[in-house]
């Protein structure tokens, strides 16, 4: 299946499982890497800090956004998103250069992973979200921690802790989905991992549509939240293919958005472009996510 067909799935399915790596940019995957047979991925905190480092590393020099992580014994867990098309060239810098010094430092020989990083696109903000609190929920489902928040090797805290320290993991993507105010989101988001933790999940490493049926069960735990995610992923979807009858706004928008920001012609055509989308019915929300700017700007660039 080629990047137009998967692209294609977008509104018919939540999730594609690729088994050839999709690496284009802009796709947000979920990444799960495991152990070869009953081996340890970590030993003590200092391999948890190598992988974090390693991380960090991936997202400077191969420009991937990370939104989520856990690390268990023997798997870890990423939700992540490269800007460029390198998504295997990263997950290969990570884990290679782990395995080598993991087996440099305990004296072994050998593969460590049990294999190539397994990868699901996620096509649905829903999906989006229960893959996200389904990462959380690895250390409560296997009896490590009572509460998601209180383990250490993951990105849980970012989500909830409203004085989360600043991370190359960011969680804002995903606290969107539930509200705009960041304090309001990371209290909603609390909820939903606290609720769900009596919703053990299945294991994704061993059935597939593990996340589907969490979802489901999300969705039947908080109705209305779901619907809301949902109504956003449909209404961005419907917005671009309105955009798209439009030939001529299409190329002015990529012309806008590829100029210099505070060019005297990018800036003339943006005030344009707002108002012709205004003219044909679009409101300003839908302008700002357009844009990839604040409502704030669009009534600042129509106020110009």
């Amino acid at each position: 299946m080629d990047l137009q067909e998967v692209t294609a799935l977008s509104g018919k399915q939540r999730v594609f499982r690729a088994r050839q790596k999709i690496c284009s940019a802009g796709y947000i995957s979920h990444i799960t890497q495991r152990a070869a047979g009953r081996e340890p991925l970590f030993l003590e905190a200092k391999d948890y800090l190598l992988m974090l480092g390693l991380l960090k590393d991936v997202a400077e020099k191969f420009h991937v956004s990370f939104y989520a992580l856990c690390f268990m014994q023997n798997h870890t867990h990423l939700l992540l998103k490269p800007s460029k098309d390198n998504l295997s060239q990263a997950m290969h810098s990570v884990f290679f250069r782990y395995a080598k010094r993991f087996n440099r430092k305990y004296e072994r020989r050998g593969h460590i992973f049990g294999g190539p990083y397994r990868q699901a696109v996620c096509l649905d903000n829903s999906y989006l979200l229960a893959a996200s609190v389904y990462i959380h929920l690895n250390p409560v489902r296997a009896g490590m921690v009572k509460h998601a928040n209180d383990y250490k090797w993951s990105s849980c805290s970012l989500y909830c802790n409203s004085n989360s320290p600043s991370s190359f993991v960011d969680p804002g993507p995903v606290l969107k989905l539930l509200d705009r105010d960041q304090a309001q989101a990371k209290n909603y988001y609390a909820t939903i991992v606290r609720e769900a933790k009596n919703e053990p999940p299945d294991n994704v490493l061993e059935q597939e549509g593990a996340i589907e049926k969490f979802l489901s069960n999300l969705a039947r735990m908080f109705p209305s939240l779901l619907k809301r995610v949902g109504r956003q992923n449909q209404d961005e979807k419907e917005t671009i293919k309105q955009i798209m009858e439009f030939p001529d706004l299409q190329r002015l928008m990529q012309t806008v958005l590829a100029g210099k920001p505070r060019s005297p012609e990018t800036l003339k055509a943006r005030r344009y472009l707002v108002e012709q989308l205004i003219a044909r019915g679009f409101n300003k929300t839908e302008i700002a996510r357009q844009l990839k700017v604040t409502r704030k700007t669009v009534y600042n660039i129509l106020n110009q």
